[in-house]
């Protein structure tokens, strides 16, 4: 332990006494220094201003749902961390799984709690023919798109113009591939569309998809006060620990000793990228029923829009060959992926199906493991009761707390674009 002294205005102030960290310590906690935003080759579009700036657009206009009131902006609320604060996500109807934050999404290597997706313009797509959630199709996503001025002229400045849409024999309105559902009417539309239209149909989709994630590409979490820890540990260790309140500099410690935390939480995002069986209770208490990643790989290769697929622009790069080794392995079932801690604070409540209220109540689950439910097909042998006292309960919270911080409301990012007009105003082609 050591004592500081800290200038508050002309006057040395001696500050309660914080710990000394050892070198092992401050190795693994540098651990977590911010790193630089990774390319993402399977959208050429992936850092074009104006494809965010379209995207920004796209992602806050609810006129690309069943009923002109949904958007991408319904779940994801920048003032509730890009969430919706809810247990699970209600779109035009109640999901099965919360809402996880959009903050640093483009760091992930999976998307989806259950990894279905495996880049952030694919994810985008799947919202638009979600039923609980925006409740369209492709071929209406398309023409809505067509059919508004300012979003066709921003769209063809960057891909390209868009076909002409009036022949509804060639596009139908309502069509999309629904291969559990075939005597549907979007179904049989599809079927019915020569195979060129379905590609030309499904191009400009994914194009919707990449300048979505352009856009979500800008939601980069603001600094907070481990990052100022971590850069005073580079560079003036001796007073790093002033940079945070102690009680965070001790949670800091618990996080990668006794903890464990570290072992499923690390990198710059605080997260391993992969997925675990927790053993979370429903929040009624009833039996698990979400296979989570056992299904989750199944609905990712049969995905004509992941990395491998006609419409990445890096078909043969690492992403598109790594799905070639991947299984539906039995042990997956009810794993879900490590989310990341960064402006964790700002969107409770927590877990896959938002179970538990806060950041204490996930602090207690992973000390006691009580209620932990086991599913019958793997148990991490990662998570065993930690023994933590309250205290130092209270100390890993408030490190976690020290990972959030308001964002900048001078961000144009975090804001709607100007308005365009919405569906109701819009005259139908």
């Amino acid at each position: 332990m050591m004592c500081c002294l800290v200038l508050m205005g002309n006057v040395l102030v001696a500050q309660e006494p914080v710990l000394d960290l050892s070198a092992a310590e401050i190795r693994q906690l540098m651990q977590f220094k911010r790193v630089p935003l990774p390319a993402d080759p399977g959208n050429r579009w992936a850092d074009n201003a104006a494809a965010a700036a379209l995207g920004q657009k796209l992602f806050f206009s609810t006129r690309f749902s069943a009923n002109g009131e949904i958007g991408c902006v319904t779940c994801h609320q920048p003032a509730l961390g890009f969430a919706d604060g809810r247990e699970r996500a209600v779109g035009l109807a109640e999901g099965e799984r919360h809402t996880p934050s959009l903050w640093d999404t483009a760091f992930n290597r999976w998307f989806f709690w259950d990894g279905r997706a495996d880049s952030l313009w694919s994810q985008a797509l799947q919202p638009f023919e979600n039923p609980r959630e925006m409740g369209l199709n492709r071929n209406r996503v398309v023409l809505l798109l067509h059919q508004s001025d300012p979003l066709r002229h921003a769209y063809e400045a960057i891909f390209g113009a868009l076909p002409d849409l009036s022949d509804v024999r060639r596009f139908p309105r309502d069509a999309m591939p629904m291969p559990n559902q075939a005597g549907h009417p979007w179904a049989a539309a599809w079927g019915g569309m020569s195979e060129s239209d379905r590609d030309l149909i499904n191009g400009i989709f994914a194009n919707i998809g990449k300048a979505i994630a352009a856009y979500e590409r800008t939601l980069i979490a603001p600094t907070n006060g481990f990052d100022r820890f971590l850069t005073a540990l580079a560079t003036d260790p001796a007073h790093a620990t002033t940079q945070m309140p102690p009680a965070a500099v001790r949670g800091a410690r618990l996080f990668v000793g006794k903890g464990r935390c570290n072992l499923c939480h690390v990198g710059s995002q605080f997260s391993d990228g992969t997925f675990h069986q927790t053993g979370v209770p429903a929040r009624d208490g009833s039996f698990p029923r979400d296979a989570g990643r056992y299904a989750g790989v199944s609905l990712l290769l049969a995905d004509p829009f992941n990395s491998a697929g006609r419409y990445s622009d890096d078909r043969q790069g690492e992403r598109a060959q790594s799905l070639a080794f991947l299984q539906r392995r039995a042990d997956s079932w009810g794993q879900f992926k490590t989310p990341n801690l960064r402006q964790s604070a700002q969107h409770p409540p927590y877990m896959h199906g938002g179970q538990l209220p806060d950041l204490a109540a996930v602090v207690r689950f992973y000390n006691t493991l009580e209620g932990r439910v086991n599913n019958g097909h793997h148990v991490d042998p990662l998570l065993v009761p930690l023994g933590l006292t309250p205290a130092e309960e209270a100390d890993l919270v408030a490190f976690l707390a020290s990972l959030s911080v308001p964002p900048p409301r001078d961000n144009p990012w975090f804001r709607p674009p100007s308005p365009e007009p919405s569906r109701k105003e819009t005259r139908e082609k």
